[in-house]
């Protein structure tokens, strides 16, 4: 690593901004994002087949540091906001710096690029996907280049972040299973991504009523607090449709697709009573609670159809 993270007290403050910005805990999403589509590239593309090797563990930290570059872009982008509106993060008190974090996203990014290569053997499929994908993230990065405008939209501006989420996939199936084409499957992969992505961006911002500032939009504020609360129980009950329709699709099993319907109908039903406490009695711990509800849903969700597909396929584990 540069210089620039090399001294005890930067490492320090590195690792105490990754918890404050960006919890080791939401690595184990990541990992399982990863993992879920690599599964779902190899069942849909019968040539390739069902396997898992030592190089899937080494993607998952591959795909949890896309996720890092994401949040030290939005950190660039939101830092005078945050200064005015968060002056005690490690960040805005001065312990990190932004050239910190740039030598960090620029390890990431030559890492996510070397692997494409390496995979591709060259210059293919999979380091096309990378491109596509890095092109849509300075984009948003530089909101577009109508971001006093967008940022007044507070839903359309969800909407042009989120739709990161099929570029992800696609690269994501890219590494597991070089070459593949688009399928119903990673389709419908790819709007399950952008439905659990959106629910859980609405949730983060549809606060109580004694977290909302003049200086910050919620969701709450923007359609009122039932709509948004709606508008997520409708995206979760979404994402359960999909996870059972992949399941199905990629089984063509009854028994599978009740058993895993059931998990999933379970813990729909959980997430959903949490969001209507929320939306008869909002407040901070509420907003708290809908978030870890909705994580769960997502991350079970994932687990579930992961799972699922592995039990009923043959599977293989190689070294590479």
């Amino acid at each position: 690593m540069s210089i620039e993270l090399s001294s005890s007290p930067q490492r320090a403050a590195f690792l105490d901004w990754i918890d404050e910005r960006f919890p080791w805990k939401n690595a184990l999403l990541f990992f399982i994002l990863y993992l879920t589509t690599a599964i779902i590239a190899r069942v849909s593309a019968p040539e390739v087949g069902l396997h898992l090797s030592m190089f899937d563990f080494a993607a998952c930290f591959i795909a949890w540091s896309f996720f890092l570059v994401i949040r030290i872009f939005d950190e660039h982008k939101d830092y005078d906001k945050d200064l005015l509106n968060h002056p005690q993060r490690v960040l805005q008190s001065g312990r990190l710096t932004l050239s910190n974090l740039r030598t960090a996203a620029a390890i990431a990014i030559v890492s996510q690029f070397a692997a494409s290569f390496a995979l591709d053997g060259g210059f293919g499929t999979v380091s096309i996907a990378w491109i596509a994908l890095f092109v849509w993230l300075c984009l948003m990065g530089k909101e577009f280049f109508c971001g006093e405008w967008l940022e007044k939209q507070l839903l359309l501006y969800a909407i042009s972040h989120m739709a990161i989420m099929p570029f992800i996939v696609y690269w994501f199936a890219q590494l597991a299973a070089p070459g593949i084409a688009w399928n119903p499957a990673l389709i419908a992969l790819s709007a399950l991504a952008l439905l659990s992505g959106f629910a859980f961006e609405i949730t983060r911002k549809t606060w109580g009523p004694e977290e909302e500032r003049e200086t910050i939009d919620s969701y709450a504020r923007i359609l009122g607090l039932k709509r948004a609360v709606s508008f997520i129980a409708f995206m979760v009950v979404g994402m359960t449709a999909l996870q059972t329709f992949l399941i199905w699709q990629l089984t063509a099993s009854v028994t599978a697709t009740l058993i895993g319907g059931a998990i999933l109908i379970v813990i729909l039903l959980l997430a959903l009573k949490t969001l209507l406490a929320f939306r008869r009695s909002p407040s901070a711990a509420g907003r708290e609670k809908n978030e870890a509800a909705v994580g769960i849903a997502t991350l079970v969700g994932y687990l579930t159809l992961s799972i699922t597909l592995v039990v009923t396929q043959p599977l293989t584990f190689t070294l590479i």
